[in-house]
């Protein structure tokens, strides 16, 4: 048993020159969001122009890691051979309030049965591995 969630072995991200200080961003423990230097729109995935304004002056900031959580699914069965003997595990939609409203995915850690309230407040859980690092999420 690692120290990570999820079993070893699923596809590991793969920053571009789009998403890469996101993913530098986590991996120093923290949360950058892509923002719009015109229309000051706040959106998620990055994209190369604006999806308010349509502006090509995007950049990421720096964002608090908290949210809450908007919608969630309790996994029950694997999604994936690395995944065969995991379950059940808790996957959220978490909402970025004070980033204009953006949602991500990660995973709820914790106990994989706990009781998951739609509106409960997260924050970042900053998964490290040798080449990359995960956003998950914890209640608190």
């Amino acid at each position: 048993m690692s120290d990570y969630y999820l079993n070893e072995g699923l596809a590991q991200p793969i920053p571009t020159d789009l998403d890469k200080p996101f993913w530098e961003g986590l991996d120093n423990d923290q949360l950058w969001l892509q923002r719009c230097n015109d229309c000051g729109g706040w959106q998620w995935g990055p994209e190369w122009i604006c999806h308010h304004c349509h502006s090509e002056n995007v950049t990421f900031e720096r964002v608090e890691a908290k949210g809450k959580i908007y919608s969630f699914e309790r996994v029950w069965h694997p999604v994936h051979p690395a995944l065969v003997e995991q379950g059940p595990y808790i996957v959220v939609l978490v909402e970025i309030p004070h980033a204009g409203n953006v949602r991500l995915v990660g995973n709820l850690v914790g106990d994989p049965e706990q009781d998951v309230v739609i509106g409960s407040k997260v924050t970042a859980v900053f998964e490290h591995h040798a080449d990359f690092t995960l956003l998950q999420w914890q209640v608190g």
